[in-house]
């Protein structure tokens, strides 16, 4: 057989490979189509939460489920910080405040002011059992914390927290006494060198990027013109949960100087769905709104180009309606989502697959302002 022969043999082998890899880097149009046809919401039932008084806002909720009702993690910041706290319910529509899971600690700790967490190693099936699993006999969740105080403010870093008892009840989880991932790390990238915001962590089993636990965060870093302010989604794995690596040096999904943030991930059939708020952009889409990007080995990210998931409609989410946590049951989709409306006042919404009504709850009353 001559070398011209050998080497044309030699790519008829490789085809099937060729085809593969071609097929697991990009989703097709179509089958963005259909996971659209799937995740999306269009009836706005309202708020579900909201806080007690003008002085405290609410934001990123996560939604799993144990035994027979549904939990709600979700933060509240009063002015000094985030916290975490625990809601329940048992229809997904009406929700109660249960108490606090992550609280502010002694100002000497690196993360004493700021603990906004989220549920960790769920099953993220598409209408699975939306439960958390456990991994060493322990619940798991991620988290971003930090010392300074205010709305957001300061060196914020992400740990991890677990517990051994049951999630469904408030109690405070245990927290690991460092970051493990952070802006100060050897490792740091271009895209994550100023400070590390919402973080998603799933379980990978079949290990498709050679590690178990991968985890999905937004980062502030460098923007084109080397000015902080951009936010973009990257990775980072590991064998173990207390230990971590950033996988690669670039972001999986990036926007140029605006946000790109808070992403979920869902699997349906064989795609894996980030759900993700996009803000600020400069070029293509404008305004804050939800929507979401495909992939077939967790790592190449093909982006949803079409309809909007969520967006501002309604006077409770007119000036933002952002930052989603997604789930199917019997047969009908909860987009939950962040609504902020005109007077700055933040709360948590859902939108719905089929219209399952509207919600009583409102905002508490903004004060009157007195004329001069």
């Amino acid at each position: 057989m001559n070398h011209t022969l050998k080497r044309f043999t030699l790519f008829i082998c490789l085809l099937p490979a060729i085809k593969l890899s071609a097929q697991t880097n990009t989703v097709s149009n179509k089958v963005m189509q259909d996971i659209y046809q799937q995740v999306k919401t269009p009836y706005k039932y309202g708020l579900v939460m909201v806080p007690d008084s003008n002085s405290k806002k609410m934001d990123c909720p996560s939604v799993f489920r144990k035994r027979n009702n549904w939990y709600m993690t979700y933060l509240v910041f009063n002015g000094r910080g985030y916290e975490t706290w625990l809601a329940d319910s048992k229809d997904l529509l009406h929700w109660k405040t249960r108490g606090r899971i992550l609280s502010f600690s002694d100002t000497t700790q690196w993360d004493s002011n700021q603990k906004a967490g989220y549920i960790a190693l769920q099953d993220y099936k598409w209408g699975g059992s939306y439960q958390l699993q456990k991994y060493r006999d322990k619940y798991w969740m991620s988290y971003f914390g930090g010392q300074s105080r205010g709305y957001e403010k300061g060196l914020l870093s992400i740990s991890v927290a677990n517990t051994d008892k049951d999630p469904s009840t408030p109690h405070e989880w245990q927290r690991l006494d460092h970051p493990v991932i952070s802006s100060i790390d050897k490792d740091v990238s271009w895209w994550d060198n100023h400070t590390q915001y919402k973080e998603t962590v799933i379980w990978d089993k079949a290990k498709l990027t050679g590690h178990q636990f991968v985890m999905y965060y937004n980062a502030n870093g460098d923007s084109v013109n080397k000015k902080r302010g951009a936010e973009r989604i990257g990775m980072a794995v590991s064998d173990d949960m207390l230990h971590w690596q950033r996988f690669g040096k670039d972001p999986v999904l990036n926007h140029g100087d605006g946000i790109t943030g808070d992403p979920y991930i869902q699997k349906i059939g064989d795609v894996y769905v980030m759900f993700y708020f996009g803000a600020f952009w400069k070029t293509g889409t404008t305004g804050v709104f939800n929507r979401f990007a495909c992939s077939y080995d967790l790592v190449h990210w093909t982006d949803w180009a079409g309809d909007k998931l969520i967006e501002s409609s309604e006077p409770y989410d007119h000036m933002f309606a952002h930052k989603s946590f997604v789930v199917k049951y019997k047969s009908v989709v909860y987009h939950y989502y962040c609504a902020v409306n005109k007077a700055d006042q933040r709360g948590i919404a859902v939108a719905t697959s089929k219209d399952v009504g509207k919600s009583e709850l409102n905002f508490v009353a903004p004060p009157v302002k007195k004329k001069k």
